[in-house]
């Protein structure tokens, strides 16, 4: 089992943990992670481009000349894709880019990001982060005191009110519950901040 040291908000180590290797010890699997991450990136897309084909521009009803006996190409209006002003060809219309993935392969990638984090050194372990108020202030110290130079993602048990106001304004930096993480934004993020308790909740739903 994989041992990491727990700290406080104070940056002051006090005691360890040892993390499940069926979560944070598995062989990491690049392909998973990559399917998960272009699944997130697709999910996330609107979808809302659109363009108008010929039926749809204004105007377009009548001929531009006759079939035959002028030398010109033939044409029936003037709304065609090859016309400027005309419709376009095959253009992209609203649709959904969503789609789903099997939840194997979304497990396995979620287990191979944690594993990565441990094994990069990326993973911070606090025995619990609480603030008495919503203080920007506060969470900037703690990071510091954490030694965090960088983007950071801190996961909790639960949904904390002050913790989730106090981190909302600090660039780089998001929060999430063990409830809504997901294989991209552990990858996305250099540091992983996560609790005791979320720790323990983690391993027993991904176990």
């Amino acid at each position: 089992m994989p041992k990491v040291d727990v700290y406080n908000i104070n940056g002051q180590k006090v005691g360890d943990m040892e993390l499940s290797d069926d979560i944070f010890a598995v062989k990491v699997n690049k392909v998973a992670m990559h399917s998960a991450v272009v699944n997130a990136l697709a999910n996330a897309r609107q979808g809302t481009q659109s363009t108008k084909t010929r039926s749809e521009v204004r105007g377009g009803g009548k001929k531009p000349w006759r079939q035959k006996g002028t030398g010109r190409a033939r044409h029936g209006s003037t709304r065609s894709a090859q016309w400027v002003g005309g419709g376009v060809a095959l253009g992209p219309k609203p649709r959904s880019y969503s789609y789903t993935l099997p939840k194997k392969v979304k497990r396995l990638a979620l287990k191979s990001a944690l594993t990565s984090k441990v094994l990069d050194n990326n993973i911070i372990v606090l025995d619990d982060l609480k603030l008495e108020a919503i203080k920007t202030k506060e969470m900037v110290n703690v990071l510091n005191n954490l030694k965090v130079d960088s983007t950071a993602l801190i996961v909790l048990p639960g949904v904390d009110r002050n913790v989730v106001l106090s981190a909302r304004n600090i660039e780089g930096v998001k929060t999430a519950t063990t409830s809504s993480i997901n294989t991209y934004d552990i990858l996305r993020y250099n540091k992983f901040i996560v609790t005791k308790e979320a720790v323990s909740r983690i391993e027993e739903v991904y176990a």
